[in-house]
Parts: structure tokens; C-alpha cells; sequence
């Protein structure tokens, strides 16, 4: 979990605050709540009884006892039944966690965190994609070096750029919205996932607790069916993938030989080195999609084991990873909405660069204009001769006798951009649509 000298660095305070231990105890409580609740309405429970057992729910206790007294059970809902139990009236103590087991409780509680916490990765998302939105379109004619394999390649546009990167960060943010919407759903089975301590009753409870929670109802139980987990680390990942692309781009333009973008505020200082103006931000930010990996191939490692009815370990390894994936997604998502709002876009700088070059980038450009006039394989020799010679390839051109009015549309860059417009255009409107209808 976040602590104080690194959590500013890598959470956000607003995932965070639903994933720390007091976030998990009052998750934990609200299950036992709610499915004492569930219980009454459908008649398994007596209401008084359930009335006694949300008003201790409330109560005030101690999650450090309750994680050293977990240690001899192997998961902290055992000792909160206890404690729970002491708060209650004598009457209403056989009915608290009433045909649940422990599993139950916590897989529910983990999936309430999940809930909570992805509010604020999924607010945080929009801000960064609305504001890439904004980018693309404001520098859909800022002309800049493409880069392929680490070599400048073709002209092409900041607001391409800025289009792909919200595509990408879009269809993160959908997949995880419909992980949210969809796959976070309760635990309730019972001891062996038969639901036998309820007799017939155990559906109808089940359904009246997701209903309580606002969680989807599952096909059957899931204790030894990780799916769910699976799809929210992913979803999650995906996400810190995105931002990892965006933020690597970010660093790359913002090197001192490139210095085509700066984050706001000049970037970070160095404690050697007071020149240094360092992207600290996107560097914050790509350390997330370093760290995802890991995790999630814990939790996959972890689905793999899972036996028969109930797993030995394969569960319990899950929960810490599952809450840092959230806490370092968020704090990622978090911090890349900032930096984006505040990103200085240097458009003259981008223009020197792609000038710079000589129109070598507009090569493929000349060689096809000229085809018509010299020949295809003459007009490529005469390019590639042009590019080997070192002189700037408009000298070369006007020297070879080919008009001025030719060589100066064949060397624009602006003429040899394709498709781009149009493409950050489907980018618009598809960011448009994947935010359709949500909030904020």
C-alpha cells in the first residue's frame, strides 16, 4: 500500500482512499451489512436480527488486531465475525455471516474496493483523454518528424500523434468500464460453493446481495474461477500499457536535442545537475507500466492454482497485487491527466526539425512525383544520388533541371501527409463515442 515517503509519487489520493486497509475493513463490513439485509428480505433471517447486525457494522475496529489475529485463520474475516459477534445482542449472534464462508465475504469486499476505486481511474481517464482530444484538433496542422525504428521517417502531424495515443488510452478506458459495469460481481456459495446452509433459499439471497451492493450476480460461484480477476488486472494493465506508450513518446520528445514538448512548470530539476529541466511526470508515469507486468502475472499464475473447490494459497495470493495494480493504475491516470493539461507544445520547434532534414524525409514523396517525367527508376536513383551526396535535395533537384514550382510541391511536407486530417477526424469522433452517455 501507498506509504508516506513513495505513495505521492506513484498513487493518487482518490484510489488510494479506496484501497488502504480501513477501505478493505469498511468493504468487509458492508458485505457482512448487506448480506444480513439480503438475508431478511427473502426470510432466512429474522429482521430484527439483521437490523442489530448493520447497526454493528458500524461500529469502530481495530485493523491492526484484526490482521494479527488472522495470522492462525489465514484471512481476516474469521476474527471480524468474532468482533462483530461481540457487538451484537445474544439473540442476533447465530445470524451474523449467516451461509457464507470467508471466502465469500472477502472476494465480495475485494470486488466493492475494485468498484470504488476504478470511479476515480475512469474520472481521471476522461480528463487525459479529453484533453488529448483537444490536442488533436488544436495541432492537426503541426507539421513534425514521424519516427519509425528509432529514425526519422516521414512527415506527419502532433494532432496524428496526439489521435493515436487517444485511441489507444480510449479503448483502455472502455475495456475497463465494462470490466466495472459488468464482471466485478458478488461471491456467495457457501462452504463448497453448494449454497447447502441455505437449503433453498441460497439463490434469492444471492441475488438480493448483489442487488444490495450494486454488483453483478454471477452464473455460479467463482471461488476457484479467477476470470474475474483476470479481466480486472487486464483491464487494469491495459490502461498503465497506454499511458506507458504516451508517456515513453513524451520523455523521447522532451530530450534536450529534441525538445519538441515540455511538461508544464519545466519539468522536474536535478538534485546535481541545475540545468536540468527532467519530464518527471512521464517518467512517474511510464514507471507504472513497468510494474503491471509483474503483477499481473501474479494473478494469472495464481488462477492457474486453484483446486477443486477451494484454493490453498492461489487465493490468498491475489489480494496485495490486486490493490497495488489499482493503486498504481490510478496514481498513473491520475498524474498523466495533469501532465497532459499542462503539456507545452513547442509547433516552430517540431517545424526546424522536420526542416532540417533537407526534404531527405520527402524523398519517397520526389521520387514518385518525378516518376511521370524521368522514368521510376531513374527518378529513384536521382533521389537516393541526391540523399548520399549530403547536399540539401532541393539544390540537387534544381540542379538536375527539374522546375522550381515542381521540386517546391514535391519537398512541402504539408502534400505529403495522406490521410492524417481525416484519420484525427475518426479519432474525434470515436473518443466522442466511447464516453457517450457517461458521467462527467
Amino acid at each position: 500500500m501507498p506509504s508516506d515517503l513513495f505513495g505521492p509519487l506513484f498513487a493518487d489520493d482518490a484510489v488510494a482512499a479506496q484501497t488502504d486497509d480501513g477501505a478493505v475493513l469498511r468493504a468487509l463490513l458492508d458485505v457482512e451489512a448487506a448480506l444480513a439485509r439480503a438475508e431478511a428480505s427473502v426470510g432466512v433471517i429474522p429482521a430484527d436480527a439483521a437490523d442489530a447486525i448493520v447497526a454493528a457494522t458500524s461500529g469502530s475496529f481495530d485493523v491492526a488486531a484484526l490482521g494479527r489475529a488472522a495470522q492462525s485463520s489465514g484471512n481476516p474475516v474469521v476474527p471480524l465475525v468474532r468482533a462483530l459477534e461481540k457487538e451484537l445482542p445474544e439473540s442476533a449472534r447465530p445470524w451474523v455471516h449467516h451461509g457464507a464462508t470467508s471466502q465469500d465475504v472477502l472476494d465480495t469486499a475485494l470486488m466493492l474496493v475494485a468498484y470504488r476505486a476504478t470511479g476515480p481511474i475512469l474520472d481521471a481517464l476522461r480528463a487525459a483523454t479529453d484533453t488529448l482530444a483537444a490536442l488533436a484538433q488544436r495541432h492537426r496542422g503541426t507539421l513534425m518528424v514521424g519516427r519509425t525504428l528509432g529514425q526519422q521517417a516521414l512527415p506527419t502531424t502532433f494532432g496524428l500523434k496526439a489521435a493515436g495515443w487517444l485511441v489507444a488510452l480510449d479503448t483502455a478506458a472502455a475495456r475497463l468500464r465494462t470490466v466495472r459495469e459488468s464482471t466485478l460481481a458478488v461471491q456467495f456459495g457457501g462452504a463448497a460453493g453448494t449454497l447447502a446452509a441455505l437449503r433453498d433459499r441460497g439463490l434469492p439471497v444471492a441475488a438480493a446481495l448483489a442487488a444490495e451492493l450494486g454488483l453483478a450476480e454471477p452464473t455460479v460461484p467463482w471461488h476457484t474461477d479467477r476470470q474475474r480477476i483476470l479481466d480486472l488486472g487486464a483491464g487494469l494493465a491495459g490502461i498503465a500499457a497506454a499511458l506507458g506508450k504516451v508517456s515513453l513518446d513524451l520523455t523521447l520528445l522532451a530530450q534536450s536535442e529534441v525538445a519538441e514538448v515540455a511538461e508544464g512548470g519545466g519539468g522536474g530539476g536535478s538534485s546535481a545537475m541545475p540545468h536540468k529541466r527532467n519530464p518527471a511526470g512521464s517518467i512517474l508515469v511510464r514507471s507504472a507500466g513497468l510494474r503491471t507486468p509483474g503483477l499481473l502475472a501474479t494473478l494469472h499464475t495464481a488462477a492457474a492454482q486453484q483446486e477443486h473447490e477451494r484454493a490453498t494459497g492461489g487465493w490468498h495470493a491475489e489480494w496485495e497485487p490486486l490493490r497495488e495494480l489499482l493503486d498504481v493504475v490510478g496514481g498513473a491516470s491520475a498524474r498523466a491527466a495533469r501532465i497532459l493539461a499542462d503539456l507545452r507544445v513547442d509547433a516552430d520547434r517540431m517545424r526546424a526539425t522536420l526542416d532540417a532534414t533537407g526534404g531527405v524525409l520527402l524523398s519517397e514523396n520526389v521520387s514518385g512525383a518525378l516518376a511521370g517525367e524521368l522514368g521510376r527508376s531513374a527518378a529513384h536513383d536521382l533521389v537516393k544520388n541526391a540523399v548520399a551526396s549530403g547536399r540539401p535535395l532541393r539544390e540537387v533537384l534544381l540542379d538536375a533541371g527539374v522546375a522550381s514550382d515542381r521540386v517546391d510541391a514535391a519537398l512541402d511536407p504539408a502534400n505529403y501527409l495522406g490521410s492524417a486530417d481525416a484519420l484525427v477526424d475518426r479519432a474525434l469522433a470515436a473518443h466522442a463515442e466511447t464516453w457517450r452517455g457517461s458521467a462527467g
